[in-house]
Protein backbone atom coordinates (compact mmCIF):
# COMPACT_ATOMS: atom_id res chain seq x y z
CA UNK A 1 0.00 0.00 0.00
CA UNK A 2 1.35 3.43 -0.92
CA UNK A 3 2.15 5.99 1.78
CA UNK A 4 -0.24 8.95 1.69
CA UNK A 5 1.04 12.35 0.59
CA UNK A 6 -1.24 14.77 2.40
CA UNK A 7 -2.04 18.18 0.92
CA UNK A 8 -3.11 20.35 3.90
CA UNK A 9 -4.46 23.84 3.32
CA UNK A 10 -1.97 26.26 4.95
CA UNK A 11 -3.54 29.17 6.88
CA UNK A 12 -1.65 32.36 6.07
CA UNK A 13 -0.79 32.95 9.70
CA UNK A 14 0.70 29.50 10.33
CA UNK A 15 4.40 29.26 9.47
CA UNK A 16 4.49 25.63 10.56
CA UNK A 17 1.80 24.58 8.13
CA UNK A 18 3.35 26.67 5.37
CA UNK A 19 6.61 24.77 5.81
CA UNK A 20 4.68 21.53 5.78
CA UNK A 21 2.98 22.49 2.53
CA UNK A 22 6.37 23.24 0.97
CA UNK A 23 7.59 19.78 1.94
CA UNK A 24 4.46 18.32 0.39
CA UNK A 25 5.17 20.16 -2.85
CA UNK A 26 8.59 18.51 -3.05
CA UNK A 27 7.20 15.03 -2.31
CA UNK A 28 4.05 15.03 -4.36
CA UNK A 29 5.54 14.46 -7.83
CA UNK A 30 7.31 11.28 -6.73
CA UNK A 31 4.14 10.17 -4.97
CA UNK A 32 2.11 10.63 -8.15
CA UNK A 33 4.63 8.52 -10.10
CA UNK A 34 4.24 5.73 -7.55
CA UNK A 35 0.47 5.92 -7.97
CA UNK A 36 0.86 5.46 -11.73
CA UNK A 37 3.13 2.45 -11.29
CA UNK A 38 0.84 0.86 -8.72
CA UNK A 39 -2.24 1.27 -10.93
CA UNK A 40 -0.48 0.27 -14.12
CA UNK A 41 -2.07 3.20 -16.00
CA UNK A 42 -2.12 6.97 -16.30
CA UNK A 43 -5.33 8.94 -15.92
CA UNK A 44 -5.68 11.48 -18.69
CA UNK A 45 -7.30 14.89 -19.12
CA UNK A 46 -6.47 17.64 -21.60
CA UNK A 47 -7.09 20.70 -19.40
CA UNK A 48 -7.80 21.18 -15.69
CA UNK A 49 -8.63 24.45 -13.92
CA UNK A 50 -7.61 24.87 -10.27
CA UNK A 51 -9.30 27.74 -8.44
CA UNK A 52 -7.88 28.17 -4.94
CA UNK A 53 -6.61 31.24 -3.12
CA UNK A 54 -3.86 29.45 -1.16
CA UNK A 55 -0.78 29.46 -3.45
CA UNK A 56 1.14 26.67 -1.70
CA UNK A 57 -1.79 24.26 -1.69
CA UNK A 58 -2.64 25.23 -5.27
CA UNK A 59 0.92 24.60 -6.45
CA UNK A 60 1.15 21.26 -4.62
CA UNK A 61 -2.19 20.16 -6.04
CA UNK A 62 -1.15 21.27 -9.54
CA UNK A 63 2.11 19.33 -9.37
CA UNK A 64 0.56 16.15 -7.98
CA UNK A 65 -2.43 16.03 -10.32
CA UNK A 66 -0.33 16.93 -13.36
CA UNK A 67 2.18 14.16 -12.69
CA UNK A 68 -0.51 11.55 -12.00
CA UNK A 69 -2.73 12.39 -14.97
CA UNK A 70 -0.30 12.65 -17.86
CA UNK A 71 0.72 16.31 -17.65
CA UNK A 72 -2.50 18.01 -18.81
CA UNK A 73 -2.64 21.78 -19.26
CA UNK A 74 -3.14 23.21 -15.76
CA UNK A 75 -4.87 26.60 -15.48
CA UNK A 76 -4.74 28.22 -12.02
CA UNK A 77 -6.36 31.23 -10.38
CA UNK A 78 -6.85 32.58 -6.86
CA UNK A 79 -10.11 34.55 -6.89
CA UNK A 80 -13.61 34.50 -8.28
CA UNK A 81 -12.92 37.47 -10.56
CA UNK A 82 -9.89 35.66 -12.03
CA UNK A 83 -11.98 32.53 -12.53
CA UNK A 84 -14.63 34.52 -14.40
CA UNK A 85 -11.99 35.74 -16.84
CA UNK A 86 -10.30 32.36 -17.21
CA UNK A 87 -13.47 30.36 -17.84
CA UNK A 88 -14.28 32.63 -20.79
CA UNK A 89 -10.93 31.67 -22.34
CA UNK A 90 -10.87 28.02 -21.26
CA UNK A 91 -14.44 26.80 -21.55
CA UNK A 92 -13.08 23.56 -23.01
CA UNK A 93 -11.63 22.44 -19.67
CA UNK A 94 -12.29 18.85 -18.60
CA UNK A 95 -12.86 19.65 -14.93
CA UNK A 96 -12.66 22.53 -12.45
CA UNK A 97 -11.17 21.94 -8.99
CA UNK A 98 -12.81 24.67 -6.92
CA UNK A 99 -12.04 25.91 -3.43
CA UNK A 100 -15.21 26.43 -1.40
CA UNK A 101 -14.10 29.76 0.07
CA UNK A 102 -12.99 31.83 -2.92
CA UNK A 103 -12.34 35.57 -2.49
CA UNK A 104 -15.07 37.53 -4.21
CA UNK A 105 -17.64 34.73 -4.03
CA UNK A 106 -20.55 34.09 -1.66
CA UNK A 107 -20.43 30.47 -0.53
CA UNK A 108 -21.83 28.28 -3.28
CA UNK A 109 -22.35 31.17 -5.72
CA UNK A 110 -19.32 30.11 -7.80
CA UNK A 111 -20.91 26.71 -8.38
CA UNK A 112 -24.03 28.38 -9.75
CA UNK A 113 -21.97 30.74 -11.91
CA UNK A 114 -20.08 27.81 -13.45
CA UNK A 115 -23.27 25.82 -13.86
CA UNK A 116 -24.87 28.66 -15.80
CA UNK A 117 -21.75 29.69 -17.73
CA UNK A 118 -20.37 26.25 -18.65
CA UNK A 119 -22.83 23.51 -17.65
CA UNK A 120 -20.88 20.76 -19.42
CA UNK A 121 -17.75 21.15 -17.27
CA UNK A 122 -17.89 19.12 -14.03
CA UNK A 123 -16.83 20.94 -10.89
CA UNK A 124 -15.15 19.22 -7.94
CA UNK A 125 -15.35 21.20 -4.72
CA UNK A 126 -12.15 21.05 -2.67
CA UNK A 127 -12.25 22.29 0.91
CA UNK A 128 -10.86 21.98 4.40
CA UNK A 129 -14.47 22.24 5.61
CA UNK A 130 -15.48 18.58 5.84
CA UNK A 131 -18.81 18.93 7.60
CA UNK A 132 -21.33 16.47 6.10
CA UNK A 133 -23.93 19.25 5.89
CA UNK A 134 -21.63 21.42 3.77
CA UNK A 135 -20.64 18.53 1.51
CA UNK A 136 -24.27 17.57 0.94
CA UNK A 137 -25.22 21.16 0.15
CA UNK A 138 -22.33 21.47 -2.32
CA UNK A 139 -23.68 18.53 -4.32
CA UNK A 140 -27.19 19.93 -4.29
CA UNK A 141 -25.84 23.27 -5.54
CA UNK A 142 -24.20 21.55 -8.51
CA UNK A 143 -20.83 20.07 -7.50
CA UNK A 144 -19.88 16.80 -9.19
CA UNK A 145 -17.89 15.83 -6.15
CA UNK A 146 -16.41 17.03 -2.88
CA UNK A 147 -12.75 16.34 -2.11
CA UNK A 148 -11.44 17.07 1.40
CA UNK A 149 -8.15 18.97 1.46
CA UNK A 150 -6.94 16.44 4.00
CA UNK A 151 -7.12 13.69 1.34
CA UNK A 152 -3.90 12.09 0.09
CA UNK A 153 -2.93 12.52 -3.55
CA UNK A 154 -4.05 8.98 -4.45
CA UNK A 155 -7.57 9.75 -3.20
CA UNK A 156 -7.64 13.10 -5.03
CA UNK A 157 -6.64 11.44 -8.31
CA UNK A 158 -9.23 8.69 -7.81
CA UNK A 159 -11.91 11.32 -7.16
CA UNK A 160 -11.01 13.30 -10.29
CA UNK A 161 -11.02 10.13 -12.39
CA UNK A 162 -14.49 9.21 -11.10
CA UNK A 163 -15.80 12.71 -11.88
CA UNK A 164 -14.30 12.63 -15.38
CA UNK A 165 -16.15 9.34 -15.89
CA UNK A 166 -19.45 11.04 -15.08
CA UNK A 167 -19.81 9.93 -11.46
CA UNK A 168 -20.40 11.99 -8.32
CA UNK A 169 -17.53 11.42 -5.90
CA UNK A 170 -18.00 11.93 -2.16
CA UNK A 171 -16.23 10.88 1.02
CA UNK A 172 -17.80 7.60 2.10
CA UNK A 173 -19.06 8.83 5.48
CA UNK A 174 -21.31 11.62 4.15
CA UNK A 175 -23.42 9.82 1.57
CA UNK A 176 -26.25 9.18 4.02
CA UNK A 177 -26.74 12.93 4.56
CA UNK A 178 -27.36 13.78 0.91
CA UNK A 179 -31.07 13.00 0.62
CA UNK A 180 -32.04 15.04 3.70
CA UNK A 181 -30.17 18.16 2.62
CA UNK A 182 -31.31 17.89 -1.00
CA UNK A 183 -34.93 18.09 0.05
CA UNK A 184 -34.33 21.34 1.95
CA UNK A 185 -32.45 23.15 -0.81
CA UNK A 186 -33.98 21.81 -4.03
CA UNK A 187 -36.59 24.57 -4.37
CA UNK A 188 -34.02 27.38 -4.29
CA UNK A 189 -31.65 25.53 -6.63
CA UNK A 190 -34.44 25.01 -9.16
CA UNK A 191 -35.28 28.72 -9.07
CA UNK A 192 -31.66 29.83 -9.50
CA UNK A 193 -31.33 27.49 -12.49
CA UNK A 194 -33.88 29.64 -14.34
CA UNK A 195 -31.67 32.75 -14.09
CA UNK A 196 -29.42 33.76 -16.95
CA UNK A 197 -25.68 34.24 -16.18
CA UNK A 198 -26.20 38.01 -16.30
CA UNK A 199 -29.15 37.85 -13.90
CA UNK A 200 -27.17 35.67 -11.51
CA UNK A 201 -24.28 38.13 -11.58
CA UNK A 202 -26.68 40.96 -10.72
CA UNK A 203 -28.14 38.87 -7.88
CA UNK A 204 -24.66 38.37 -6.39
CA UNK A 205 -24.09 42.13 -6.51
CA UNK A 206 -27.35 42.61 -4.63
CA UNK A 207 -25.98 40.31 -1.95
CA UNK A 208 -22.93 42.60 -1.77
CA UNK A 209 -25.24 45.56 -1.17
CA UNK A 210 -24.54 47.29 -4.50
CA UNK A 211 -26.86 50.01 -5.81
CA UNK A 212 -28.29 49.91 -9.34
CA UNK A 213 -25.83 52.50 -10.64
CA UNK A 214 -22.86 50.62 -9.19
CA UNK A 215 -24.05 47.39 -10.77
CA UNK A 216 -24.64 49.10 -14.12
CA UNK A 217 -21.14 50.61 -14.08
CA UNK A 218 -19.59 47.25 -13.17
CA UNK A 219 -21.23 45.31 -16.00
CA UNK A 220 -21.18 48.20 -18.50
CA UNK A 221 -24.92 48.48 -19.13
CA UNK A 222 -27.59 51.09 -18.42
CA UNK A 223 -29.52 51.34 -15.17
CA UNK A 224 -32.66 50.54 -17.17
CA UNK A 225 -31.13 47.19 -18.11
CA UNK A 226 -30.33 46.47 -14.46
CA UNK A 227 -33.92 47.29 -13.48
CA UNK A 228 -35.14 44.88 -16.14
CA UNK A 229 -32.83 42.19 -14.76
CA UNK A 230 -34.11 42.83 -11.24
CA UNK A 231 -37.72 42.49 -12.34
CA UNK A 232 -36.94 39.07 -13.79
CA UNK A 233 -34.90 38.03 -10.73
CA UNK A 234 -37.75 38.93 -8.38
CA UNK A 235 -40.22 37.00 -10.52
CA UNK A 236 -38.06 33.90 -10.83
CA UNK A 237 -37.13 33.79 -7.13
CA UNK A 238 -40.73 34.60 -6.11
CA UNK A 239 -39.74 37.61 -3.99
CA UNK A 240 -41.06 41.17 -3.89
CA UNK A 241 -37.95 43.34 -3.67
CA UNK A 242 -34.15 43.50 -3.65
CA UNK A 243 -33.92 43.00 0.12
CA UNK A 244 -35.86 39.72 -0.05
CA UNK A 245 -33.84 38.56 -3.06
CA UNK A 246 -30.54 39.23 -1.29
CA UNK A 247 -31.75 37.56 1.91
CA UNK A 248 -32.92 34.41 0.13
CA UNK A 249 -29.65 34.14 -1.79
CA UNK A 250 -27.49 34.65 1.31
CA UNK A 251 -29.50 32.12 3.32
CA UNK A 252 -28.95 29.36 0.78
CA UNK A 253 -25.53 30.23 -0.60
CA UNK A 254 -23.42 31.49 2.29
CA UNK A 255 -21.12 29.11 4.14
CA UNK A 256 -19.12 30.00 7.24
CA UNK A 257 -15.37 29.84 6.67
CA UNK A 258 -13.68 27.94 9.52
CA UNK A 259 -10.35 29.55 8.62
CA UNK A 260 -11.64 33.06 9.43
CA UNK A 261 -13.66 32.29 12.55
CA UNK A 262 -12.32 33.50 15.88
Amino acid sequence: MLPAATLPIPPVSSEGLLSSALRVTLRVSLQAQRIQLANGLMYTASKIIIADDHPLFRDALKQGVSAAMGDPEMICCGSFSELQRLIAEHDDADVVLLDLHMPGAVGFSTLHFLGLRCPDIPVAMISANEEPEIIARAVEHGASGFIPKSADIATIVKAIESILNGQVWLPQDVKAHIAEVQQRTRDFVDKVATLTPSQFRVLMMLVDGRKNKEIADEVCVTEATIKAHLTEIFRKLDVKNRTQAAMVAKTHLEVSNPNTME
